[in-house]
């Protein structure tokens, strides 16, 4: 991607992208409801299969389990939709459907649907970091850290850590309290504490019927996975070296969008898993756009496929992309950090 490549794109203000894009807002129910079906279905058939291979070996219905993960990513991904009154016209349909898949993707739909707004409201602002995001420093605030604080970042940015640890902490262990909404009213906890509730029935039920290895070679290997490749996608849409932070009086909502949201090219197989999700700067310019309809304005508008493109390939070095440079506007290395203070 080169800079003329993004002004390109942005050539268009705010107020004229989100007047071309409210056109492809409208969700189908028919689609809706087959994007579901198409999703639920081969994920119950895969988990049977997995409980069946249960017999056979071990070892089967674990690669059956893993392979499901992708199929639950996507479940995630409508369960996103819902969240942002994408997929229905009924704000209650949606509502209850997301309900129901957070039982499956261990995501509380209320608790989550409100940090993830905040997170689109507040992505790319220096003063409003905190709630839906991953955490990211200024080279300035890691260099004023005491060698505890830097030793500490250090280690949550790891690869072991944020696409290890990190994934199976965040959604088999903090999304069952409603952190960060604690005191926000009992709609919260009733969400977080019904999901709970429904969880531990399906894991009651699945211990009652054949003891602990289902539990232990088909729910958590599906849930673990798919929580890591979730994480690595939400890590990637936004931790790429040309992202866009700024401070807030400079912040602008849309502009930090476009600019600070990549568009992720997959292969066909795993954008139809991910459900478009990897088209992330048109959905934060307009997130109530169905994720089947994203495909639709790449291909009527080139100048959003050409910005913000990041490959399977290219995405892979973001790993080691740690800290915000504010002289440089961009994503740098501990190492790059590093090198600038000694060249200064």
């Amino acid at each position: 991607m080169t800079s003329s490549d993004t002004s390109a794109a942005q050539v268009r203000s705010a107020k004229d992208w989100v007047r071309i894009l409210a056109k492809y807002r409208e969700p189908s129910t028919r689609r809706s409801i087959f994007e579901l079906l198409v999703t639920l279905v081969p994920f119950a058939l895969l988990w049977g299969l997995a409980w069946a291979a249960l017999s056979i070996s071990p070892w089967l219905t674990l690669g059956i389990s893993i392979l499901n993960g992708f199929f639950l990513v996507r479940i995630f991904c409508i369960q996103h939709d819902c969240g942002h009154a994408s997929f229905f016209h009924s704000r209650k349909a949606q509502d209850w459907v997301g309900r129901c898949l957070g039982v499956l993707t261990v995501t509380p739909y209320d608790v989550w649907r409100r940090t993830h707004s905040i997170h689109h409201a507040q992505h790319g602002n220096l003063d409003e970091r905190g709630i839906g995001d991953v955490m990211t420093l200024t080279v300035d605030e890691y260099r004023g850290r005491s060698r505890t604080g830097r030793l500490m970042y250090r280690l949550y940015r790891h690869p072991l850590v944020l696409f290890g640890l990190a994934p199976s902490y965040l959604f088999l262990l903090q999304n069952r309290l409603p952190l960060g909404l604690m005191r926000s009213g009992r709609r919260y906890w009733i969400s977080a504490m019904g999901t709970n509730a429904m969880i531990a029935l399906l894991l009651a039920v699945m211990i009652w019927l054949d003891g602990l290895q289902p539990v232990l070679l088909i729910y958590l290997p599906t849930v673990i996975v798919a929580a890591t490749l979730g994480m690595w996608l939400f890590y990637v849409q936004h931790q790429f070296e040309e992202t866009h932070w700024s401070e807030a009086e400079t912040w602008q909502l849309h502009h930090a969008a476009l600019a600070g949201s990549s568009y992720y090219v997959l292969p066909a197989p795993l954008r139809w898993l991910s459900a478009n999700i990897g088209v992330h700067h048109v959905h934060h310019l307009y997130s109530r756009i169905p994720f089947y309809r994203l495909p639709e304005i790449l291909r009527d508008h080139a100048d959003l496929a050409v910005v913000q493109r990041l490959t399977l390939w290219e995405s892979l070095r973001s790993v080691n992309l740690h800290l915000w440079d504010d002289k440089l506007n961009r994503l740098v290395s501990f190492a790059d950090a590093r090198r600038r203070d000694s060249a200064a």
